[in-house]
């Protein structure tokens, strides 16, 4: 795809639906706090409401303006992707992705906060004894893209600058 903006509107509406049908299809078939095994003592399906922010926290935070904080600073952190990402460099190709896949992540997540005060969580493993908290198709997208970007900010090319070789050390005596 030669458009980058062509790029970040169907990658990203393809995983906004993919998660909020995801999310639709656990309201519809799971009731809350119910889980479904799905690998034996690895994973299940878990229907459980998140209204805090990643990992739960904040969740057990009692205002009235919660809601709308999170909504407000969703809508900030998706205006400054937006931002990053037109400010970005073609040849930045990880961290363009990992910015759709932010901003995807970051809509689903929002429509979630919107429509129902709260994100809904599903996707549920652990192992041994350790429980790694339940997510959504959303909070993958960003994990992802977040990765994406470190990879980018640690392997990827640099920009290319206007700053000519630097003179051999004979030309410096």
């Amino acid at each position: 795809m030669k458009n980058k903006y062509s790029q970040l509107f169907l990658i990203s509406n393809v995983l906004i639906i993919l998660d909020q049908v995801t999310k639709f299809w656990i309201t519809l078939h799971i009731p809350r706090h119910y889980s479904i095994s799905v690998v034996e003592g690895f994973f299940n399906l878990t229907h459980i409401r998140n209204p805090g922010v990643a990992f739960g926290l904040f969740a057990s935070h009692e205002s009235e303006y919660k809601v709308l904080f999170f909504v407000v600073t969703s809508l900030i952190a998706i205006i400054a992707i937006l931002i990053i990402f037109h400010q970005s460099p073609e040849n930045k190709k990880a961290a363009r992705i990992g910015l759709i896949l932010i901003f995807s992540g970051a809509v689903g997540n929002l429509i979630d906060r919107i429509v129902f005060k709260e994100v809904i969580d599903f996707l549920d493993f652990f192992y041994n004894g350790f429980h790694w908290p339940a997510f959504n198709i959303a909070d993958s997208c960003i994990t992802i893209g977040v990765s994406f970007m470190m990879y980018d900010l640690f392997f990827g090319y640099p920009e290319k600058t206007n700053i000519s070789n630097p003179p051999n050390k004979s030309e410096q005596l």
